[in-house]
């Protein structure tokens, strides 16, 4: 079994409209990504909420490549994590991620994190585009804002 892997179902971005995309990116929590108290240190999460973001841009159609060259450049403004159990050296998690908002230039996607049936935390993410080159926001393109839109819960 690989320790990082992706589930989705095959259907193709544009059949997900009006529904929650059955996305879900798992990973195996490792020896390096522990602390002292052998919990996963805190910051990993955001670490690992960052994979599962590039992996959802991929699910919905834009592998990292082609999200950059169609004009998107996901920056974190803003994040929020709420931990309910900790998470330990070996364990997999679930990390369902959802897109709750999307506006003109910024999405928020939220990451629900399980371990079997036991609920780890939740991360909420909000993101702006970016222009590289100015360093500044710049609209969502419209392809990729309609994608996000119906995946939006």
């Amino acid at each position: 079994m690989r320790a990082d892997r992706t589930f989705r179902d095959d259907r193709p971005a544009g059949s997900l409209a009006g529904m929650e995309p059955a996305f879900v990116y798992s990973h195996r929590v490792r020896y390096h990504e522990t602390d002292a108290q052998t919990f996963l240190f805190n910051s990993r999460y955001l670490e690992i909420a960052d994979v599962a973001m590039t992996e959802f841009f991929r699910h919905l159609g834009w592998p990292y490549g082609k999200l950059a060259a169609d004009g998107m450049d996901p920056s974190v403004v803003s994040a929020q994590l709420e931990f309910r159990a900790p998470a330990f050296f070996d364990d997999i998690l679930d990390f369902h991620v959802s897109c709750v908002h999307v506006g003109r230039r910024s999405f928020e996607l939220a990451h629900d994190v399980r371990r079997a049936d036991k609920d780890i935390a939740r991360i909420s993410i909000v993101y702006v585009n970016v222009d590289p080159a100015e360093g500044t926001s710049r609209p969502i393109p419209g392809p990729i804002a309609r994608a996000l839109g119906s995946s939006t819960n």
